[in-house]
């Protein structure tokens, strides 16, 4: 804890300088990427991975700039994207030719744009888990001329005593489902199968070390050894199983928090990863690894209701999934503040205590951290990135490229 709080105050007088600095004041609020933590989580990463590619999930980014800086690093490889009108703008508009989707897509506008571009179909890859998925696709098309690239998503999740504990995404749960769909595949004219994806989230996902939650973190980390063990066996047997049927360019598992397991599975060829690059407030307390916080937003005192009291403008932004304390943003710099229970973090205006509310004043900047990595981006049209003591660049995001996925 000590330690933590040293590196925040150098933080803390970083980002001071760094504002001070500025020919301009700095518009708020103001989404930061420390890129000395960037690029520190990037090359952690691919040691971590041991050799095995990284493909970076553009959710978790939102970012072109971030996402071409993270490609640029030696061990990583392609984007895993989480939208086809995203995967097409990234392939038109900024020359990438590897897009794995990570989920499915029924946009029959954006699917036909896809079908009617070679250059676009031999780019992005669909993501289905049903014959209904092909469907959607074969309705947009009156010529099956340009072939499209499919990968099966499988279910990744732990099956334990009739229970499944895991992300819900696909209905493949055996792998007598799994050869049944890429039959389809193979034999329906006009796909083409290249990959299949198993992403256990309950491994990736979960944090297994968390102070003053002991027993919930061992019973995750229990969890978690079972899920790795259970599914090594369920990702061979799928993979025998389709051996005879097709030869896949690639299979694609795990996240931030499992790359080390995911990569260490003879039948993977691929890792995810997207949060550990930025590494918000959920990707604290992993066992695994322990990487550097690196995007942060600011936003002013705008007032001082009380002593020991400060108001900031807004702040509020909450993030997906289901509601709990874990999904709010923490006020992290200067450290020591919290918002008060009655208001929380609020789209207008915030109210922190705690001891450094006693000495801001009126426009002092308070920085806070994110629940969840790529999500405040789309608040913002503009990305500032920090090296040492200076803004050395402004990027801009999705938003600020027009763009809403």
């Amino acid at each position: 804890m000590m330690q933590e709080l040293i590196d925040r105050n150098r933080l803390h007088a970083r980002l001071g300088q760094a504002v001070a600095g500025r020919a301009t004041p700095l518009p708020t609020p103001a989404m930061v990427v420390d890129l000395d933590a960037f690029d520190h989580n990037a090359d952690d990463l691919s040691r971590r991975a041991g050799g095995t590619p990284i493909r970076v999930a553009s959710k978790s980014l939102r970012v072109p700039a971030l996402l071409e800086r993270a490609l640029a690093h030696d061990g990583f490889a392609g984007a895993l994207t989480y939208s086809l009108r995203e995967a097409l703008w990234l392939h038109r508009e900024r020359g990438l030719a590897d897009l794995v989707m990570g989920y499915p897509t029924v946009d029959t506008a954006a699917l036909t744009e896809l079908v009617g571009s070679p250059s676009a179909a031999a780019a992005i890859t669909l993501m289905v888990d049903s014959v209904e998925h092909l469907d959607v696709v074969d309705s947009v098309r009156s010529s099956k001329a340009v072939p499209v690239r499919i990968a099966i998503d499988v279910d990744a999740g732990l099956h334990l005593a009739g229970q499944h504990v895991g992300p819900k995404r696909s209905p493949l749960l055996d792998a007598d489902a799994v050869v049944a769909l890429a039959r389809t595949v193979v034999e329906r004219p006009g796909f083409s199968l290249v990959g299949v994806m198993t992403y256990e989230g309950q491994v990736a996902g979960l944090q297994d070390d968390v102070p003053g939650q002991r027993a919930k973190s061992l019973v995750v980390r229990r969890l978690k050894a079972a899920s790795i063990e259970q599914l090594r066996e369920r990702r061979r047997a799928v993979a025998d199983a389709l051996a005879g049927l097709v030869e896949l360019e690639f299979w694609n598992a795990g996240g931030s928090g499992s790359i080390e397991t995911s990569s260490a599975d003879p039948v993977v060829t691929e890792v995810a990863a997207g949060s550990g690059l930025l590494v918000p407030a959920l990707f604290d307390h992993y066992r695994s690894f322990a990487p550097l916080p690196a995007s942060f937003y600011a936003v002013p005192v705008v007032r001082r209701p009380g002593p020991h009291t400060v108001t900031v403008a807004g702040g509020g932004f909450v993030a997906s999934g289901a509601a709990g304390k874990d999904r709010l943003p923490q006020p992290w710099l200067p450290p020591g503040l919290r918002a008060t229970a009655t208001e929380g973090v609020g789209e207008v205006q915030t109210p922190l205590t705690g001891a450094p509310a006693s000495v801001l004043g009126v426009g002092d900047l308070v920085w806070f951290r994110h629940a969840k990595s790529g999500e405040p981006f789309e608040h913002t049209n503009v990305v500032h990135l920090l090296r040492g003591t200076e803004f050395v660049d402004e990027v801009r995001s999705y938003r600020g490229h027009g763009q809403a996925f």
